[in-house]
């Protein structure tokens, strides 16, 4: 597949305390409203967390992001 951004959000947390969270455990987001703005007020939401994955970034990488968005979701 050639899509490689995901956006998404944390219930409960602001995005930019999500990109906080995991820039402690050494992974790189962006948080804001991506030049979004009605879309992210349609759904009620202040930000949102965008994430770039691409063929450089390895498995562990990527297990790594989902370990930590558990750890802050709980």
């Amino acid at each position: 597949a050639r899509e490689h951004l995901m956006s998404f959000y944390v219930d409960g947390m602001h995005a930019h305390d999500v990109a906080a969270a995991l820039d402690a455990d050494g992974i790189c987001v962006r948080a804001g409203n991506h030049c979004a703005e009605l879309l992210h007020a349609k759904m009620g939401i202040p930000a949102s967390v965008r994430v770039s994955v691409y063929g450089y970034n390895t498995p562990e990488e990527i297990d790594r992001l989902i370990k930590s968005l558990k750890r802050l979701h709980g």
